[in-house]
């Protein structure tokens, strides 16, 4: 499959320190969609044979120098291969138009890393897993009632982007009405694009933060525009997605065959969490009426928020331990 040629920044520009524990290169792939992603590979120092891999990717809107590299260079301290990627539209990846969004493309950008992975000479074909964090948490476990090579799977943080976007959030716009008034806004915004010539962004995470502010909203803005998450690429640290760049969304379910999951699945979620619903509901929905619900578990983290499973926050709040016993178990 003949790859886009990618310009990658080749010097360390993310959000956490670099460790003297794992090997570190950029690496790119192409999608069925012909759309060359660019990723992070982190290779455990001195590994020898066949690994066992994990692909990363999420938060929705973030990039791989963010919190996806910190787990994906977490993990691989622990003895796996992992990749870090960033979806298509995005960060260093290829696609245009830019900062759209896609249940479908993106359910397929962990598939094609999957494909990397499968193919990758350092790999056991047989012993690869995927986690996703925030949107991709919801996109991970779609990945999974798709993809069969996938043996395990960890949402971290998880939002189901269908979901928010056709009910908004905790449900509160769930009526026809306000579906109606979505689709008519994003309609007449389609052609104002197209007069304009360009695509008019959303605008990411709100800054300055308002004192009357909802407590997840400043949770985001404590991440995303301080030093703590910032980034130059990330689209929630600056303008955000194109305002018509979910559309889709609306409209089409992910997670219909949840439940059909044969492979482990680790849903994770912080009780102080604003999205914590997401994983809890996921959660019911896949061991429901399931044959495959021995390997299916929920964790929830006390006191911790939506942030952080992002990059530990204050607290250390990421159970790295309880990652690497279950990939370890799960990809045996």
């Amino acid at each position: 499959m003949k790859k886009e040629e990618r310009k990658l920044t080749q010097e360390w520009d993310k959000t956490f320190p670099k460790s003297e524990k794992v090997d570190h290169s950029k690496v790119t792939f192409v999608n069925r969609y012909g759309i060359t992603l660019a990723a992070d590979l982190y290779v455990p120092k001195n590994a020898a044979g066949r690994l066992p891999a994990i692909a990363v990717c999420g938060p929705f809107g973030a990039v791989k120098e963010q919190c996806s590299g910190l787990y994906a260079q977490t993990m691989a301290e622990r003895g796996f291969l992992t990749l870090a990627f960033d979806p298509s539209f995005t960060g260093e990846s290829g696609g245009t138009v830019r900062y759209m969004a896609s249940p479908d493309i993106n359910t397929e950008d962990f598939m094609a890393a999957v494909d990397f992975l499968s193919l990758c000479d350092k790999v056991d074909p047989e012993r690869i897993g995927i986690i996703g964090i925030c949107g991709w948490g919801g996109l991970a476990i779609n990945t999974a009632a798709l993809d069969t090579r996938v043996k395990a799977t960890a949402a971290m943080t998880m939002y189901d982007m269908t979901r928010v976007n056709a009910k908004g959030y905790f449900d509160s716009e769930d009526s026809e009405e306000a579906r109606y008034q979505k689709r008519a806004a994003m309609c007449a915004q389609r052609l104002e694009d197209l007069r304009a010539g360009e695509y008019k962004l959303g605008g990411g995470v709100v800054d300055p933060l308002p004192e009357d502010a909802p407590y997840f909203v400043k949770d985001y803005y404590d991440y995303y525009k301080t030093p703590r998450g910032y980034h130059a690429r990330s689209l929630n640290s600056n303008g955000g997605w194109n305002v018509i760049g979910c559309e889709s969304f609306i409209n089409q379910p992910i997670l219909q065959y949840s439940n059909e999951i044969r492979s482990a699945v680790l849903i994770v979620h912080g009780d102080a969490a604003h999205s914590c619903y997401f994983g809890r509901d996921a959660y019911a929905n896949m061991i429901r009426d399931s044959k495959y619900a021995d390997n299916k578990e929920l964790l929830i983290i006390p006191g911790a928020s939506h942030t952080d499973l992002y990059d530990g926050g204050k607290t250390n709040a990421i159970p790295f331990d309880k990652l690497e016993a279950f990939f370890m178990d799960h990809l045996k």
